[in-house]
């Protein structure tokens, strides 16, 4: 059986293609022009039980594995969402993983739409009453869509040298001062609280852990709003600390210990965006199979020249590997592996195909195409950052190199 097509998750597709033409395609122009979507929208998905699928019950999420995420964003996409909109209505994504799995190592959920066990200390095996605090005070909430979350690594100076980063929190008795600048950070201009990489220790890797620091913190703030090429629905936000006190209660496993959170949740993260990629690209392909069996020219459909048929196919083609490799290791990883090279082969190559279909949507809806109005010109722009986000293509090829032992 293919697993992402069970009864349950066919039924889930359903629900989400609903939810899509219901509360966002008629809505989604209007989002851009805004910069960011509306905090209702995530009540919403909530209430539509879409928003926790694939988080542990236990921590307030509908059950489910990386499995029952996918189809989510396959078929948010594939209904008329955009790469954009995911980023910005799925931000705790990136955000809350941390927290379950320093929360709830040990715990265990039944997955009720894929009918499986799912652990919820898959990403890490720290458990503390602390970490417990956390996940009520700040996943539950994310999950039910009250809460906003971010997660801010990236800093002005640096991007994919996570080791390096600047970002310094001291410890002063019950608190950590934190002193420092992120930027690039998807939802930090609506985020309610935002899970920080700080430097506690000394350098390199092992003086790295993670702090949850809130809005209305006393030194942190928005320093500035980013507009960007695409992902225009997407709030993105450079975030400043200036001495800004944090509870050390805050704190998300153990003391310098974030570096291994974070390269542990890089792989689903990766894996996520391969899947945007890949979704992408089937719905432009299907966008443009529609528009050349509309559109005439010299008295005839643009799909009946044979240029345009071998076309199409050429883009199906890279659609289908990329998703299908993708799915094999988001498959991989939901039984509990950790397919670290094959997860940047996988963003890698869907991203490449992305790339590649968008442009040639482009190409073959000409004029109507390079519209602002027209789908597939939004999802042009949204591809780009695919390419950078979460790992740039440069840096895992590096990493996939490193892992499979390709070095001398």
């Amino acid at each position: 059986m293919n697993e992402f097509e069970t009864p349950e998750r066919a039924a889930l597709r359903d629900s989400c293609r609903r939810f899509v033409q219901r509360e966002i395609t008629g809505n989604l122009a209007q989002w851009e022009r805004d910069g960011m979507v509306p905090r209702e929208l995530h009540k919403s998905a909530a209430a539509a039980g879409l928003l926790a699928v694939g988080y542990p019950e236990w921590a307030g999420g509908q059950g489910g594995d990386l499995v029952d995420g996918t189809v989510v964003t396959e078929a948010f996409i594939e209904a008329g969402a955009s790469s954009g909109l995911m980023a910005a209505l799925f931000t705790h994504g990136i955000a809350v993983p941390h927290l379950i799995a320093a929360g709830g190592a040990g715990k265990s959920s039944t997955a009720g739409r894929a009918g499986k066990s799912s652990t919820a200390g898959r990403a890490g095996k720290s458990s503390t009453a602390g970490g417990r605090d956390l996940v009520e005070r700040f996943v539950r909430p994310a999950l039910a869509g009250e809460l906003i979350g971010a997660l801010a690594v990236t800093e002005p100076d640096g991007g994919s040298d996570v080791a390096a980063l600047r970002t310094t929190a001291r410890r002063e008795g019950d608190h950590f001062v934190v002193n420092g600048a992120k930027t690039f950070i998807t939802s930090g201009v609506r985020a309610d609280f935002v899970i920080t990489a700080v430097r506690t220790g000394g350098p390199g890797h092992e003086g790295i852990s993670l702090l949850v620091v809130e809005r209305g913190t006393p030194g942190f703030e928005v320093g500035r709003t980013l507009d960007k090429m695409g992902w225009l629905c997407s709030d993105t936000a450079e975030l400043w600390f200036t001495g800004a006190r944090v509870p050390a209660g805050n704190l998300v496993g153990p003391e310098n210990g974030g570096f291994a959170q974070l390269m542990r949740q890089f792989v689903g993260e990766r894996l996520g965006l391969a899947t945007h990629a890949h979704s992408v690209a089937l719905r432009a392909l299907e966008l443009t199979v529609e528009f050349t069996r509309k559109r005439e020219t010299f008295g005839r459909p643009l799909i009946s020249r044979q240029v345009v048929q071998h076309r199409l196919v050429q883009m199906r083609q890279r659609v289908e590997l990329a998703r299908t490799y993708t799915r094999d290791a988001v498959l991989r990883h939901a039984a509990g592996e950790q397919p670290v090279a094959q997860a940047c082969l996988a963003k890698n190559a869907a991203v490449a195909a992305c790339d590649w279909v968008v442009d040639q949507a482009v190409q073959l809806h000409g004029g109507a195409g390079y519209l602002r109005e027209s789908e597939v010109e939004r999802h042009y722009r949204d591809a780009r950052i695919l390419g950078i986000g979460g790992g740039a293509t440069e840096v895992l090829t590096d990493l996939a190199a490193k892992v499979l032992g390709y070095r001398p």
